[in-house]
């Protein structure tokens, strides 16, 4: 009799185990979440990107010009 209690106990177990596991439904809804909340970091981190060579380009043509003025004013 023991054994078969074991195995009623874990039964028991694994049954409130996957009572707690979401439905489907409620995990595709979180699914659909995480999917959203990606996407828009994924578009966030775009959009850094894209400020982060416009600023270069831009430092680089200050730093050009820089040179232009230190020549012009001899002061290299």
């Amino acid at each position: 009799m023991e054994t078969e209690d074991k195995i009623i106990e874990k039964l028991l177990e694994m049954s409130e185990k996957i009572d707690k596991l979401p439905s489907k439904e409620e995990f595709d809804s979180l699914k659909e979440t995480v999917v959203t909340r990606f996407d828009q970091q994924g578009q966030i981190l775009e959009r850094l990107d894209q400020e982060r060579l416009f600023t270069l380009e831009r430092i680089k043509r200050i730093e050009a010009d820089v040179q232009t003025l230190k020549t012009a004013l001899q002061i290299v």
